[in-house]
């Protein structure tokens, strides 16, 4: 009987101790809890002041930038998306067939999606069926060709930001040239003429 009752009391004693420890715990949960709350009010309340912050430059500030660049005081490019970035920065590819330009008619110019130097000529532009817009030529000093990282390829950047355009390739023979510049959608814009002439 003696031993029954110091197991019970031990017991209690063992179901006190865990309550309090259980009542320690939970109260300091709470208290990190309430910091943590507060730090995130506290950026959910300044997520407003960055979404209302201008992202665009107005059109007088454009006009200073432009008049900059000319200069030579600074450069300036567009704000480009995260995929423009992974294509244009990183040296991506888009999926064949799904960019804006593959099967594009028009007539104009094609410019750097990163920083608008004019890059090639809707008349350079022909079908290739490749799933990528190709030209087998480019304004002349507007492209710079280096060895891709594959070592085989040959790696095809804006002379003037040295953003992504594609590869080019030789001894295909799609148009006299015989050469073709394979260019991701993405990393490229264009404008027709009637609005080229005007700038």
């Amino acid at each position: 009987m003696e031993v029954y009752h110091v197991y019970g009391d031990m017991k209690q004693v063992i179901t006190i101790v865990s309550t309090s420890f259980l009542m320690i715990l939970s109260a300091c949960g709470q208290g990190n809890y309430s910091s943590q709350k507060a730090t995130t009010t506290d950026s959910i309340t300044q997520k407003p002041n960055l979404m209302k912050s201008k992202t665009k430059p107005d059109s007088a500030e454009m006009n200073k930038l432009r008049s900059e660049v000319k200069d030579g005081k600074t450069k300036t490019f567009n704000q480009l998306t995260e995929f423009e970035k992974s294509v244009i920065e990183q040296k991506g590819t888009e999926r064949a067939y799904t960019g804006e330009y593959y099967d594009h008619k028009g007539t104009g110019v094609y410019v750097c999606r990163k920083c608008d130097a004019p890059l090639y000529y809707s008349s350079d532009k022909f079908d290739s069926h490749c799933g990528w817009p190709s030209f087998d030529d480019e304004i002349k000093g507007a492209v710079r060709r280096q060895t891709d990282i594959d070592g085989h390829r040959i790696e095809i950047i804006c002379n003037n930001c040295q953003g992504h355009l594609g590869h080019v390739f030789s001894g295909e023979g799609f148009t006299p040239k015989d050469t073709r510049h394979c260019v991701n959608s993405v990393s490229i814009k264009f404008i027709p003429y009637e609005k080229s002439d005007g700038q």
